[in-house]
């Protein structure tokens, strides 16, 4: 048989990881990962305003680093036959662009202008906008977020392209359209940057675009007009189609096959969003909910079209036919803060740490900080653990978005410790959780089982343990490290026609699971008490004070 190889290309919030696989085997055969730049020195991004910027730069740098490296790990003969690239990235993750298609950073006058830049998945500037397209769309004829669950979010493009053409006249003037990175990056490659050219991708425009064949596409330009005047004539330089991963966008250019060390025979797919591409090298199939855990969780599932039908689940990120596996219905939920619940309790907990001179002594203790909190919060008795919290701490994206809410701990007294605290918040985060999957159960939509990939869920014990006693469910962990990279290997097999269908790429590449966690039934009772106590705090918290 002979040796083929594809290249995932995984583009997460701080750093891309190239992922060379054997498209027979699955066999992962080298890595790489490399930090943005611009990203790690803090550039662009002012946090206290929920603003996140990305420089494309960046994305591009980190692309030949990673892939070098990667390739240089292996024989020369696996470059030699890499037969296909595929990307998956954050998103909405948007940028504004000119009437070539170039991300106006990229152009000297702009290049160290924020608003020019990648508008981060996790950039929250935009909800005004956000509130403002839903108003809108609850007037119209026809409501445009039917799709998206009935609730725009501002962590989506047309919210933030809203928001940044308001705010910078100069952008503005600049501005043709927009595009997200996981359709800019397959179009520098291919040479496809043309804004006629590029083949926006099934999986962004459908999530997060407001894109459906009800009505011919976008929204129509009276509607983004009457939202704001500041959007017309944007519709025109955007498009009409889009594009199922499984699909080839073109091959390498000769000067990115020469930087890369790559044939110009090499396929690059279609590309999508992080989580439904990490959902696929999790070996998804029907009515799995799979969970991609980190810094946020998103939470894919994908449905038989007629097993669905016409119904629409309220409050929910999507449901795009083909947005995950071509042929079967894509639904998107997930939480705006996970793991980064957690990244903030620690940083509350760090704050004395400045006043150690020694860096090495002060970077053993926070070392240890989250791995002891859990330690010494999973020994805490359930009847003990009297505090209680929401998992806001990031808004909330699903179910029902709203980036207005708050965070809330409470219970505290005296004798309230860190690690109970840090209990409170691993439950109020698999509480979240619990939320999103009575949100498919109450509206006809089957969970046979529970899938989880990402650090958070290779990582902690306890949060694992945890998430399974509160929905009452097992959960399997993903064998692979990189399974969102993996996901990205396999649709770049499908694209080079390697694999005829994403199935028969799961079933030759896909690496299985190498853990299950299984409620506890005393916990799953006492916390279907705590749960609902949770609702009621979320209820108050949503009121305000």
């Amino acid at each position: 048989m002979k040796k083929q190889y594809v290249i995932g290309l995984d583009y997460g919030s701080d750093s891309a990881r190239a992922l060379i696989v054997d498209v027979n085997t699955g066999e992962e055969m080298a890595s790489s990962v490399k930090y943005y730049p611009r990203w790690m020195e803090g550039k662009y991004c002012v946090p206290a305003q929920n603003q996140y910027r990305q420089h494309p730069k960046d994305y591009l740098e980190v692309m030949e680093a990673t892939i070098a490296e990667a390739l240089a790990k292996c024989d020369s003969s696996v470059a030699e036959n890499v037969v296909g690239i595929s990307f998956d990235t954050t998103g909405s993750t948007p940028a504004l662009t000119d009437v070539n298609g170039t991300p106006l950073a990229m152009l000297p006058e702009f290049e160290e202008n924020p608003n020019a830049m990648f508008i981060l998945w996790k950039d929250h500037t935009a909800v005004k906008e956000a509130d403002e397209i839903n108003e809108l769309a609850r007037k119209w004829d026809v409501d445009f977020t039917k799709y998206e669950g009935g609730i725009y979010s501002s962590e989506w493009v047309w919210a933030k392209v809203l928001h940044t053409l308001r705010k910078d006249e100069a952008v503005k003037a600049a501005t043709a359209s927009w595009i997200e990175y996981c359709d800019w990056l397959p179009a520098v490659l291919t040479g496809k940057t043309a804004l006629n050219e590029v083949k926006r991708s099934r999986c962004a425009a459908g999530h997060k675009a407001l894109w459906h064949t009800d009505w011919n596409g976008l929204p129509p330009e009276e509607f983004l007009v009457e939202l704001g005047p500041e959007l017309k004539g944007l519709r025109e330089n955007l498009f009409k189609d889009t594009y199922t991963s499984d699909e080839a966008f073109g091959t390498l250019t000769a000067e990115w096959a020469a930087k890369l060390g790559l044939s110009t025979d090499v396929v690059v797919g279609v590309s999508a969003f992080d989580a439904h591409m990490g959902a696929v090298g999790a070996e998804i199939e029907a009515n799995t909910f799979v969970r991609i855990m980190g810094t946020s969780t998103c939470d894919i599932m994908v449905a038989p079209e007629d097993e669905l039908g016409d119904k629409l689940i309220p409050g929910i990120c999507g449901q795009v036919d083909g947005s995950v596996i071509p042929g079967m219905m894509g639904l998107e939920a997930g939480q705006s803060a996970f793991g980064d619940v957690y990244a903030w309790f620690k940083r509350v907990l760090e704050w004395p740490l400045q006043f150690v001179s020694s860096e090495e002594e002060k970077k053993a203790i926070m070392d240890k900080i989250i791995p002891a909190l859990a330690d010494e919060a999973a020994q805490i008795p359930m009847e003990e653990s009297t505090v209680l919290a929401t998992d806001w701490f990031n808004g909330r994206r699903t179910p029902d978005a709203d980036q207005n809410v708050k965070g809330t701990i409470t219970g505290l007294n005296l004798g309230s410790t860190a690690p109970r605290i840090f209990r409170a918040l691993v439950e109020a985060t698999a509480y979240g959780s619990k939320a999103i999957v009575d949100r498919f159960l109450e509206n006809g939509v089957k969970v046979d089982q529970v899938v989880a990939i990402g650090g958070v869920a290779k990582k902690s014990d306890f949060v694992m343990q945890t998430l399974a006693d509160v929905l009452g469910m097992p959960i399997k962990v993903a064998r692979s490290e990189q399974s969102v990279a993996l996901g990205a290997a396999m649709f770049a097999a499908v694209a080079a026609g390697v694999h005829t269908t994403i199935a028969d790429a799961q079933k030759a590449m896909g690496q299985g699971f190498e853990k299950e966690y299984y409620p506890i039934a005393e916990n799953v009772e006492a916390y279907k008490a705590l749960y609902e106590k949770y609702i009621k705090l979320g209820k108050l918290t949503e009121a305000g004070f």
